[in-house]
């Protein structure tokens, strides 16, 4: 069955209704329920973050902390956003690191070279429909050519993508456990 078409304008409309009604059903929650809520998260996030960090840190990545705030930024509620959000964090390092790559190699260090990589990054996540990548490509690239390190720039890029998928996996562990665990203690289908 064939949906209608919308205009980029009532996609935005829809969705900001949506995000709307969202923020609506989460302030009407009781106090008590949202800070269960808050506090069930955050310790998603921590248990994440810290098992991101010591296997980055134990498969000798030195900057194990990528892997931590990857692992926080792509923490969710339920399993189904996780794996949206990682596959999003995933992509948007991939494609970031191999056009920062690219840049650092054509451009060396010059500014313009670094414009390009984000708009490049962010335009490919968009023709691939995954625009919350896009953001991941365009930070990608600038840690890439703008953060100082030591050693080549393909070394480099590999490692930012290894902690980032470290950091995804582990969110990904985390939240499936709490689901599971939810669904054994509450009965209730994880949301």
């Amino acid at each position: 069955m064939n949906m209608p078409r919308r205009s980029l304008g009532e996609h935005r409309r829809r969705l900001s209704a949506l995000a709307d009604e969202v923020l609506r059903l989460r302030v009407a929650l009781p106090r008590r329920e949202r800070l269960l809520a808050g506090l069930a998260h955050a310790l998603r996030a921590v248990l994440a973050a810290s098992l991101g960090y010591w296997a980055a840190l134990g498969l000798g990545l030195e900057q194990g902390f990528w892997a931590a705030i990857t692992a926080i930024s792509v923490t969710q509620s339920s399993y189904a956003e996780v794996r949206h959000s990682s596959r999003d964090q995933f992509v948007g390092a991939m494609i970031g690191g191999l056009v920062g790559l690219a840049a650092a190699t054509l451009g060396h260090e010059h500014y313009l070279a670094y414009v390009l990589a984000v708009m490049v990054g962010m335009l490919m996540c968009w023709l691939l429909n995954l625009g919350a990548a896009g953001r991941i490509s365009g930070i990608t690239s600038t840690i890439i050519l703008l953060v100082p390190h030591e050693g080549a720039f393909w070394q480099f890029a590999l490692f930012r993508l290894g902690e980032v998928t470290l950091g995804a996996v582990a969110a990904l562990l985390v939240t499936r456990m709490f689901d599971l665990l939810e669904r054994r203690w509450f009965g209730d289908a994880p949301s």
